[in-house]
Order: structure tokens, then sequence, then C-alpha cells
């Protein structure tokens, strides 16, 4: 077991980064994985004991290499700052670089190079800067999390009807677990020379219909969906209280998606972690429960 940590995550308190960290340490051992953090002290306790906690901040670069020292292989989760994203990343790669960092892993999205999603722009741009540090290099290139949508459940199931502005697309999402648990077999694996690109989507594809029909069977009663225009949908959710930016990025989402932007049949995603990936339907019935 090794006595110091070797494999960092960054961003690791939040939704998927506390998911990889958990895979990553059984696998490897709490001890090998460092998770690093803005605020230690309140996010102790959401890790395995063994692991490692670092202060890090995306913002803060003197953070970030004080966070990196011993780091052999690191993963950077984008951060959630929709326009801010490359200057902080960009500040994550120089720190990886000036740590000496053997390979840097990126969680960016379903075919970035050609996507239609008004957020795929500050992730070419991050690819772009990772492959110019010459610090060999992953990209997982996440699609939709099923979450994404099972978070309107409470919404869909109050006002009896779960909007979108998909249209008839198919969407090809899974469960945050699947993505960690790739996200944690592509770190520790040997490809030490990097350039994998690897396009990550769910087995199941649905449309926004057909996840309102399982919602409805489900929930036993009918929640139609509800498609509406793209500024329709944007206005309605900053009108459920939604900030204005993550409104305007989920409308604009569905609208690509209307475009199969979120549709990928490869099946790289199971492949990688060895077993099917999570059914949305089981998503939804885990909503249903919480």
């Amino acid at each position: 077991m090794a006595s110091h940590p070797r494999f960092f995550v960054t961003g690791a308190s939040g939704q998927l980064g506390r998911l990889v960290v958990a895979a990553l340490a059984e696998r490897a051992g709490p001890q090998a994985v460092a998770a690093v953090v803005r605020d230690p002290a309140r996010s102790a306790a959401l890790f395995a004991k063994g692991v490692v906690i670092r202060e890090g901040d995306y913002d803060r670069p003197d953070t970030l290499d004080a966070a990196f020292v011993g780091a052999e292989r690191l993963l950077l989760i984008s951060s959630n700052a929709l326009g801010e994203r490359v200057a902080q990343h960009r500040n994550v790669v120089d720190a990886a670089k000036r740590a000496g960092v053997a390979r840097i892993a990126y969680t960016s999205v379903l075919h970035a190079e050609i996507s239609k999603l008004g957020l795929a722009e500050e992730h070419r741009q991050t690819e772009a800067l990772i492959g110019a540090s010459g610090i060999p290099f992953t990209l997982l290139r996440n699609g939709w999390y099923t979450e994404n949508y099972a978070a309107a459940i409470p919404a869909a199931l109050q006002h009896g009807a779960f909007i979108g502005s998909a249209q008839g697309g198919r969407i090809s999402s899974a469960a945050r677990v699947d993505y960690a648990e790739a996200a944690a077999i592509a770190l520790l694996d040997d490809d030490a020379a990097g350039g994998a690109i690897h396009e990550f989507a769910g087995d199941q594809s649905f449309t926004l219909a057909e996840f309102a029909a399982e919602l409805s069977r489900q929930a036993g009663r009918e929640i139609p969906y509800a498609d509406l225009p793209e500024a329709k949908y944007r206005a309605a959710l900053t009108g459920a209280g939604l900030p204005a930016p993550l409104a305007a990025l989920l409308a604009d989402s569905d609208a690509a998606a209307a475009e199969d932007a979120l549709f990928d049949d490869s099946r790289q995603l199971s492949r990688l972690i060895g077993r099917p990936t999570t059914p949305f339907a089981a998503t939804i019935a885990k909503a249903l429960i919480a």
C-alpha cells in the first residue's frame, strides 16, 4: 500500500468528485488518494478514513502548488463556474506542470470537438490548453448525468408535467456513479504516454417523453412531457428559482439534445467499467424514494 498519495482529485467535495475518490480509495487504498478541496475542515467527513485531504482552490494558484506536492496522476474535475472555467482550469494545469504531474485526466463533455452544446466551448478551450501543456493526458468526455433530469422530478410531480425543450432528441445519459467509476479506472490505468480520449455515455438512450412515461409508471399517475420552445423553458426554469446562467445552460442543452447532441451508442463507458450503465429507470426510482 502506498505510503503517500499518488492519485489526486480536484473538486473532490462535489457530487462527482466524492464518488471518484471513493472509487479510487476502493481500488488503490485510501492512503494512495488525495482529495483536493476548497475547505478541508468542512469536507473531511465526505471521504473514507485514510484519504489525504489537501486545500486547493481553482482561483488561488498558491493553494494548488501546495496541494499538488507529490502528485503523480491528477484528475481535473471541471469547475461549475460558468464563464470562468477556462481561467480556473488553466491555473490547475499550470500548477500540475510545476508539480511535475506525470499524467492529467480531465472531465470534458461528450463529443467536445463538434458538440453544439453552449457549455462545450469552455471544454474545448480547456482540452486545448491541456494539450499545449505537454503533460500526458486522458480526456474523459462525459455525457449527461441522468441525475440532471431526476432533479426535476419533484417539480414534475408538483405541477403534473415534466417540462423540457429536447423535442424527440435521444439522450444517452448515465448515473454519476458510472462516470465516477470510469474516471477512477482511467486514472489508474498505465497509459503513460497519454492521449486517450473516451466518449462516455449510457447504454440506454431515451427521449424526454419516454423519461416522463417511465416516471408516470413508477409514480402511479400520468406525468406527461410538455415540450416548450427554448426561451419559454428557460423562463420557466428561472421562474422556478434557478439562477439565470444555470437556466440558460439547461435550456440550451435541451435545445442541442433535440439535435442528438447528447446521444452516443458506442458503449465505451460500460466497456471500461465492465458492467452495464445504470438504467434511467433506476435513477428515477432512487429519486422517488428520496
